[in-house]
């Protein structure tokens, strides 16, 4: 049995600021300023630190014939958690020879410092990130967790029907300038002869904030992730445009996992298959079994059965189906049009998709 590594990161605040998709609690324009943020009622809940989150289980102690202790951190407010919520509850992990548990973490940032540190065995989070870290020699692997990202919301009365129409607008852009929802749509705005950092007014904030904007009024649009998407979609208001397709227009071919699980590369090769396989069971459980759902619901915070469904719906709709070989030739393709759009900025010094990112095919199934 291998060793399990720990990836390290020489500055790990950096790394975060320029890859970070976390929310902040105001709104800001081009010159967003930093301003005092207090912890939600959320975060106190879902808060455990990194050293808490070492000290809940440690592999080594172990007894013999137990079944080895796979640490996967989640955020409360995030659709990991419904997955691994289903995994466990099913006793999915224990029939493929390994014991999840699930670890709240707080926000983005902490879920990477927590995985960066050792304190948790896998968190998911942007292929981006994972490339950049992987382009720096971290020793982590990729498993596909979901295509869906977001989309350019809108009421349903609304006059913006496509990019042109986002002239003089305002969009609220959930994260912030290098986010790559924002630049594949400057992108795809551009190729129509629009460049909405000059001839829009885009505002940076959270997606909770920035839907509520939308209702309000006060945005004339929003570009949010998928989740938020769905929550206004139940409320009435029109998708203008995916970013997956978007992306498609950019010649990203072909929809791909955006978001995904980050493991260590220490990782016994039998252990992530285990996992793995959990991870996949859950998926089609969900799919497949409208009863699966009943244990989830709570997690949700889906006030009525609209806002329920629309979740649901999106969920299912995001799970991967790809085989290995073609989710990385085509997340290829879509890295290569993110270097063209954010550089170094946006993925660090990496040209092309790492050819060992992904996990070994006998993990991924």
């Amino acid at each position: 049995m291998r060793k399990r590594q720990t990836p390290t990161i020489a500055d790990p605040v950096a790394a975060l600021a320029t890859t970070s998709r976390a929310a902040s609690d105001g709104l800001s324009d081009e010159r967003p300023r930093p301003a005092p943020r207090q912890s939600t009622r959320r975060e106190t809940f879902g808060l455990i630190s990194a050293a808490g989150a070492a000290a809940l289980v440690d592999p080594r102690r172990l007894r013999a014939g137990e079944l080895p202790t796979f640490r996967i951190g989640t955020l409360p407010y995030g659709t990991v958690q419904w997955e691994v919520q289903t995994i466990v509850d099913r006793g999915l992990d224990r029939a493929a020879g390994v014991r999840i548990l699930n670890v709240p973490l707080a926000s983005n940032e902490a879920a990477r410092v927590a995985f960066l540190s050792g304190s948790v065995d896998a968190i998911s989070n942007d292929l981006l990130f994972a490339a950049r870290l992987k382009a720096e020699g971290k020793a982590i692997q990729f498993l596909p967790f979901s295509t869906k990202e977001g989309a350019l919301m809108a009421r349903a009365s609304s006059p913006i029907r496509g990019l042109a129409d986002l002239k003089g607008r305002s969009i609220g852009v959930a994260g912030g300038p290098l986010d790559k929802s924002w630049l594949v749509l400057r992108a795809a705005a551009t190729k129509e002869g629009v460049d909405l950092a000059r001839e829009a007014r885009p505002v940076y904030g959270a997606p909770p904030l920035l839907a509520a904007k939308v209702e309000s009024g006060e945005l004339d649009c929003g570009l949010l992730y998928w989740s938020a998407c769905a929550r206004l979609a139940a409320k009435g208001y029109r998708e203008v445009v995916s970013v997956e397709e978007l992306a498609d227009r950019l010649g990203a071919r072909g929809r791909i996992a955006f978001v995904g699980f980050l493991f260590n590369d220490g990782a016994p090769e039998a252990e992530l298959a285990g996992v793995a396989r959990a991870v996949r069971g859950g998926e089609r459980l969900l799919a497949d079994d409208p009863a699966a759902w009943t244990a989830v619901r709570p997690l949700m915070e889906a006030k009525d059965e609209a806002t329920f469904d629309a979740l649901k719906r999106a969920f299912i709709e995001g799970i991967p189906h790809k085989g290995r070989a073609e989710e990385i030739r085509d997340a290829s393709d879509f890295f290569a049009v993110m270097v063209q759009l954010g550089g170094t900025a946006l993925v660090g010094d990496a040209r092309s998709l790492p050819a060992d990112l992904y996990v070994a095919p006998a993990v991924y199934g």
